[in-house]
């Protein structure tokens, strides 16, 4: 979600348990660097702001304190895919559908729904007798215009506009009925339908002028939800209040605040002194590692949903054509990325910047859902192989130069290629060095650009980049995932930066993506679904590095119930799902208030202290692989 634009832009992650593909070794070492491109102050900055949120607890431990995924860029449904907005979102917004512990979509604002013989009418029941948070009647009708406003207004259709694509109508004949008429089957209408969060109609009429411009952030927020958003300090923190009539059960705790960090050792340090309570699916191996044994918090590694990539710009674009940005033209050449990708020894980044605790990538979609995992034949494989990529580099017409640098035949200009990296991720500060040495052993020259979540996402639609790391994570249909490499996901102008992950459009991948929503029989769906994942492969725009695990960690003296589920036979619980995690969980009979004066003092130091270590222990790492152990 940013960079000079650099996105680390996460869906919902996925709720669907299950083993695990194949596991490389599983000891934790704690070899991978801290994060320390923020600077001290910042660091401290952020720290300071969580006792600032926390002092709203009250002894009862009636506040649960979690990390906030990304930092919060707007609460405007239509416009949001951050995953800080997404986790606000998804709980003080309803959606027809909800998603169980088991992967399964199952009732929510729709309580039962049929299909029409010819699978083109689906009729949903709604919930009578629920309210808007301002006492007004949350309908049928609601539903309706909120999917009509994402089939008819541009703006409205950024996040979602994909999933709707096919609708035809979308009605509410009385107060408890909703109808949607497609053009074509619709094989994975429920999970589309989860997607979505429907929004007061009378709330959100007045607001569609300017919906572009408008971020929903005064609190608070009319909504409904098992939450409602009751305070917002931007960039800081998010403040949320149970909902103690939600229908599916009110959360334990009262008040729940998501708290922003632009550091990782400051979130690390703030769970460590009680003034967090959870670190979902966040941390790095080394932090996750030296959490384990430590009193009063248990550890939690969940099966992955996500991927983290390296976004190769192929030429950002409109939907009409129009060319725009500045990225390297070098990269329009499917053969230079797929010499990229060749390049790159992503076992070694599992070892070296995971310990492990990762999946070398290949396929678009992620092993957790073992039935659309996609491996590349043998003979179309772009596994690391330094020399043939040297050899179609050298095809191509990229001559060597004598720096040891690639000349680009039609510009004539050295092969010199930026890449855009988190500064607040510290996996992304480890793995970067590895990246700029093994692309210069193909004669490519690499700039890291270390920009912040903010900085990242406010330059990608400007398509002012050449690579950025990117992390996507998904649910266990992968309809959105894939929507995102459709030309419809392009932006419609320069104005509307639309979805797009990387500018990707191919003709032939939206003709399958067309055609896997209307399957209905689950076979043929993988079928046609590994072909989509065929293209994404072959074109190279995403260079899946590795799918990471997910590894949490919670405060288990003071909040019981947090996750839900049991461990598999290699150890791993099933992925989180805020929806569910922040309503189960339990304040500890005797759990106590951490907000003294005392302990921010305490935590400001240990942060200090965090950050110092983290810069030194960067410095060490830049260096070359011979010096790498």
């Amino acid at each position: 979600m940013n960079t000079a634009r650099f996105a680390r832009r996460w869906r919902p992650p996925a709720h669907l348990p299950g083993p695990r593909s194949a596991r490389t070794g599983r000891a934790l070492l704690a070899a991978v660097a801290g994060l320390a491109l923020a600077s001290t102050a910042l660091a401290v900055g952020a720290t300071a702001a969580a006792p600032a949120a926390a002092a709203s607890s009250n002894s009862s431990g009636s506040t649960l304190r979690i990390q906030a995924q990304t930092s919060f860029s707007t609460f405007n449904p239509f416009t949001a895919y951050f995953d800080g907005d997404l986790e606000v979102l998804n709980n003080i917004y309803p959606q027809l559908t909800a998603i169980n512990e088991t992967g399964q979509a199952v009732p929510y604002l729709a309580t039962k729904w049929s299909i029409s013989a010819n699978d083109l009418t689906w009729t949903f029941t709604i919930k009578s007798g629920l309210k808007w948070s301002d006492g007004k009647p949350l309908t049928a009708a609601d539903a309706a215009w909120t999917l009509n406003l994402i089939m008819h207004n541009s703006v409205a259709a950024t996040a979602n506009g994909a999933l709707v694509a096919d609708f035809k109508t979308v009605t509410a004949p009385n107060a408890t009925t909703l109808v949607i008429t497609t053009t074509q089957p619709e094989a994975n209408m429920l999970y589309n339908l989860n997607t979505i969060p429907i929004v007061p109609e009378h709330i959100w009429a007045s607001e569609v002028s300017k919906l572009s411009s408008f971020k929903n952030q005064a609190t608070p927020v009319v909504g409904y939800g098992p939450w409602r958003l009751t305070g917002y300090a931007p960039n800081q923190y998010a403040t949320l209040t149970a909902n103690s009539g939600f229908f599916m059960g009110a959360p334990h705790f009262h008040t729940l605040i998501i708290q922003y960090f632009s550091n990782s050792d400051a979130m690390v340090a703030a769970l460590r002194s009680g003034q967090l309570d959870a670190v979902e699916y966040n941390l790095t191996a080394p932090q996750f590692n030296s959490l384990k044994g430590v009193k009063g918090i248990t550890v939690y590694p969940q099966v992955s949903s996500a991927w983290t990539a390296i976004e190769l710009n192929p030429g950002a674009q409109t939907q009409s054509g129009k060319h725009f940005g500045n990225g390297n033209p070098a990269l329009t050449d499917p053969t230079v990325r797929q010499a990229i990708e060749m390049a790159l020894n992503k076992q070694e980044l599992v070892s070296k910047v995971w310990d492990g605790l990762a999946v070398p990538g290949s396929g678009y979609l992620t092993p957790a859902y073992p039935e659309w995992e996609w491996t590349p034949p043998a003979s179309e494989s772009l596994a690391y192989n330094p020399a043939k990529a040297n050899a179609l580099l050298t095809a191509a017409g990229f001559k060597m130069g004598p720096d040891g640098i690639r000349i680009d035949p039609k510009t004539h200009q050295p092969l010199d290629l930026r890449l855009g990296i988190h500064s607040d991720e510290a996996a992304d500060a480890a793995m970067a060095p590895y990246i700029v040495e093994w692309l210069k052993a193909i004669g490519i020259q690499v700039t890291i650009d270390s920009m912040s979540f903010n900085q990242l996402n406010t330059d990608l639609p400007e398509g002012d980049w050449d690579m950025l790391s990117d992390t996507w994570s998904t649910g266990p249909d992968p309809t959105f995932l894939l929507s995102i490499q459709t030309c419809g996901d392009l932006p419609t102008s320069l104005s509307q930066p639309g979805n797009t992950d990387s500018f990707f459009c191919n003709k032939t991948f939206d003709n399958l993506y067309n055609l896997q929503g209307t399957e209905f029989n689950t076979a043929q769906r993988v079928k046609t679904v590994d072909q989509m994942q065929q293209i994404l492969y072959q074109n190279a725009v995403d260079v899946i590095l590795y799918y990471p695990d997910f590894l949490s960690a919670v405060r288990t003296s003071d909040v019981k119930d947090y996750f839900y589920g049991k461990p598999n036979a290699q150890g791993f619980y099933p992925s989180p799902s805020e929806f569910i995690n922040w309503r189960t969980a339990t304040p500890v009979a005797d759990a106590s208030s951490s907000s003294s004066g005392a302990t921010v003092w305490i935590v400001l130091a240990i942060v200090v202290v965090v950050v110092l270590a983290g810069a030194a222990i960067v410095l060490q790492r830049r260096r070359t692989s011979g010096e790498r152990e």
